[in-house]
C-alpha cells in the first residue's frame, strides 16, 4: 500500500470511526444531534482531525496544499460567490415551487422569524453571519475538499469529485435514524439526500479549485446550512405547508443546473486550479514525490450537518 493510499485509508477510519462513534454515543446518552452543540461536541470536526492526524503523522505531507490562505485579494470573486449563492438557490427554489404550485409567493414570514427585526434585517443579518461561521464548517471542508476530494482518482477531477461527495454523504447517514432528519420512506429520503450531498460536493470542489482557498468552499458551506436551508425551511415548510421531502426535492433541481454549468463548462478540470492567482497545488505525483522522494509514491434534507 502506497502512501496516498494509506493516508486515504486511515482518514476515511478516523473519520467515519470518530464522527459514527460521537453521533451514537450521543444518541445513547439521549442528546439531540439536532442541538448544534451537540453536533459541534462530536462530528463537526472529526473530517479535520482525521486530516490533521494523516498530514502529520501518517503521510507527514504537511499542510502546503491544504489551501489555508485566506486570498481575499485573487479569490474574491469566489468568495462573492460563495456569500450570495445561497441566496441565489432560495430564490430558484422558491421559484420553482411557486411555478410547480406548491406555494403561494409570500415573504411575510421572515418578518416572523425574529420579534421586532423586519425580514429584510434577517436575510442580511444571515449572510453577514456566514463568514463568521465558516470556520466551524472548515471541520468539514478540511477533511473532505481540501484532503479526500485531492486524493482519490489523481488526475480524474470529476471522478474525484462524485467519490468525495458519495462519501460525505454516507457519512451523513446515521443522522436519518437519529433523529436528525425523518424520512417517510427511509431509502427514496437517503437518495434524493445523496444527490444533494453530490451537488453540493460538485459546487464546493469548483470554489476550491478555483480559488485555491479551502475558505471559499467553507463559506459556501455555511450559507447551505444558515442561509438556503433555514430560508427554505421558513418560507416553503413552516410558512407554505410544503412537505420537507418535497422542498428538499424542488431544491435538487437548481442546484443540479448550476452543477450542470460547472461540470459541462470544465471548471473542475485539474488545470483550472490557482488559475486566478490562488494556491498552486502540486499535482498528485509532485505531492507523492514530496512525500516519499525515495520511492516516488505516491431539520431540512438540504443542510449537511
Amino acid at each position: 500500500m502506497d502512501v496516498r493510499t494509506r493516508g486515504v485509508a486511515v482518514f476515511l477510519l478516523l473519520s467515519f470511526g470518530l464522527a459514527w462513534g460521537g453521533m451514537f454515543t450521543a444518541a445513547a446518552l439521549g442528546m439531540s444531534l439536532v442541538n448544534p452543540l451537540v453536533q459541534l461536541a462530536t462530528i463537526a470536526f472529526t473530517p479535520a482531525i482525521a486530516a490533521v492526524v494523516v498530514r502529520v503523522w501518517v503521510t507527514k505531507e504537511g499542510f502546503a496544499d491544504a489551501g489555508l490562505a485566506v486570498r481575499v485579494r485573487s479569490a474574491w470573486p469566489y468568495y462573492l460567490a460563495a456569500g450570495l449563492g445561497p441566496l441565489g438557490l432560495v430564490a430558484a427554489t422558491a421559484g420553482l415551487a411557486a411555478i410547480l404550485g406548491l406555494w403561494t409567493p409570500d415573504l411575510s414570514a421572515l418578518d416572523l422569524a425574529v420579534p421586532g427585526v423586519p425580514g429584510w434585517l434577517f436575510v442580511v443579518l444571515l449572510v453577514a453571519a456566514m463568514p463568521l461561521l465558516a470556520p466551524l464548517f472548515a471541520g468539514e471542508e478540511l477533511g473532505w475538499t481540501s484532503y479526500l476530494r485531492m486524493r482519490v482518482f489523481p488526475g480524474r477531477p470529476v471522478a474525484a469529485t462524485v467519490a468525495t461527495g458519495l462519501i460525505w454523504a454516507v457519512w451523513h447517514y446515521p443522522l436519518a435514524f437519529l433523529g436528525y432528519i425523518e424520512f417517510g420512506n427511509v431509502v427514496l429520503g437517503l437518495l434524493v439526500w445523496t444527490v444533494s450531498f453530490l451537488l453540493q460536493e460538485i459546487v464546493l470542489s469548483w470554489l476550491w479549485l478555483n480559488s485555491g482557498t479551502v475558505w471559499t468552499a467553507s463559506l459556501a458551506h455555511a450559507g447551505n446550512n444558515l442561509v438556503w436551508s433555514l430560508l427554505n425551511s421558513i418560507l416553503l415548510t413552516e410558512a407554505g405547508g410544503v412537505d420537507d421531502f418535497v422542498v428538499m426535492l424542488v431544491g435538487t433541481v437548481p442546484l443540479a443546473a448550476l452543477c450542470g454549468w460547472i461540470v459541462l463548462s470544465g471548471r473542475l478540470r485539474a488545470d483550472r486550479t490557482g488559475r486566478r492567482g490562488g494556491a498552486r497545488l502540486a499535482s498528485p505525483n509532485v505531492r507523492a514525490a514530496a512525500v516519499a522522494p525515495d520511492a516516488g509514491r505516491v431539520r431540512s434534507g438540504q443542510a449537511g450537518a
